[in-house]
């Protein structure tokens, strides 16, 4: 079972980009979709889960979460194309039932 996650919100294809990491990725996007915390990404409309990761634990998870925010934009649209070309909302995939 995976302990944590890295994800990627957009305010939309090539917009805003916001990268975190939590233990709880349905929780965290339920937040981030409510706008539960009045942040970067309530203030820019960056709610759409775009790509995300699951790692073994929350160190790990915050390795790459850090190492994301100082790659050049371009190759975290790269990322985001190779796993999810079409830019869809992967919030359904991640929901709890």
């Amino acid at each position: 079972m995976f302990d944590a996650f890295v994800y990627i919100l957009a305010s939309q294809r090539n917009g805003t980009l916001y990268i975190g990491v939590t233990t709880d990725l349905p929780r965290r996007m339920h937040e981030h979709r409510t706008g539960v915390y009045r942040g970067f990404t309530a203030r820019y409309g960056v709610k759409t889960l775009v790509y995300y990761e699951a790692h073994d634990g929350i160190e790990e998870a915050i390795r790459r979460e850090k190492a994301l925010k100082k790659w050049r934009r371009r190759w975290k649209l790269q990322l985001i194309e190779d796993m999810n070309p079409d830019w869809l909302d992967l919030y359904d995939e991640i929901a709890a039932p």
